[in-house]
């Protein structure tokens, strides 16, 4: 019976020189889970990914991949997973056939004709099996990536911002056969900077400089953070968040539209300072329940206050 968790590890540790670029990461991902990771560029997602999987060795640490062990069994891992890195890294002077066929040729498929002609078919791309790959949209290269990924048959994916730079529905699509993907039972790391698509994952990780702060469902991770908000509407509302800051209760003041998410963890305070301010009659204080972004974006600021 194979085990519960597709990822178990503690301590990891890593180093690039002397930047400590992950520190003490510890975490369990289920099988056939999506598993999102969140935070700022240069925080250690992509390093993070790597080792989880045995694709980079950390300093220190242990744990298994798949069943196997993450510093003497990364052979074995490399051939239960699929990578999709953030840029195109097909062949762009290759036809989409070709490329194709490349792939399953490295991880020497039998059967590689039958496979590829599948993985065509399901793209919806017979008729276009020829065409060059460079000459593909943002959207058709990201569905030929992740074919690319699939085309071994992996148990555990990996996608480092898959979607970055396709339109909404595109992402919309891509998701879409993630989920297809997860059903089957195969686990899934991704990371992302879209809210709508961290929302998607069963779970998430929050990591910045090296350090994963929160773990858990969405809800969760909104939960811990206790974070209380107000949205504010009214006009001018670039000068009135400045003379917002700096009062009490409020730690962040974010911009959604044409409205403000005023938002602190003191919720004494700021429900007292909401209410002083409605007084005033210039603008209209609603409560609202803190989201995802809110929760993002207040961890980000402590995180740089931390590290300051």
């Amino acid at each position: 019976m194979a085990p519960e968790f597709a990822i178990d590890v503690t301590g990891l540790n890593k180093y690039f020189g002397k930047k400590h670029v992950v520190r003490d990461l510890s975490l369990q991902v289920k099988r056939g889970e999506i598993f999102g990771f969140l935070g700022p560029n240069g925080s250690g997602k992509t390093t993070s990914i790597r080792l989880l999987c045995g694709l980079l060795t950390p300093d220190s640490g242990s744990g298994t991949c798949l069943g196997f062990d993450i510093l003497r069994e990364t052979s074995a891992i490399r051939r239960e997973i699929g990578y999709m890195t953030q840029r195109f890294s097909l062949w762009e002077d290759l036809t989409i056939r070709e490329n194709l066929e490349f792939i399953a040729r490295m991880y020497g498929m039998q059967e590689r004709r039958q496979a590829v002609a599948g993985a065509i078919d399901k793209l919806g791309l017979t008729s276009r099996q020829n065409q060059l790959a460079g000459t593909l949209s943002g959207g058709w290269k990201q569905r030929l990536a992740l074919a690319s990924c699939m085309l071994h048959h992996p148990k555990l994916l990996l996608l480092d911002e898959p979607t970055a730079g396709v339109d909404p529905k595109a992402r919309r699509d891509f998701w879409n056969e993630i989920n297809e993907l997860a059903g089957t039972g195969i686990t899934v790391l991704v990371s992302t900077h879209y809210m709508d698509e961290a929302e998607r994952c069963h779970r998430l990780a929050y990591l910045a400089y090296g350090n994963l702060l929160v773990s858990g469902t969405a809800q969760e991770v909104v939960d811990s953070q206790a974070l209380s908000g107000f949205e504010v509407s009214g006009p001018d509302l670039v000068h009135y968040a400045m003379l917002l800051r700096g009062l009490p209760g409020i730690e962040q003041i974010t911009a959604f539209g044409s409205t403000l998410h005023v938002t602190g963890r003191d919720a004494v305070s700021l429900n007292t300072t909401a209410s002083q301010k409605q007084k005033e009659n210039t603008h209209l204080w609603t409560p609202i329940r803190a989201g995802l972004e809110d929760v993002f974006i207040s961890l980000m600021e402590a995180a740089e206050e931390d590290n300051n």
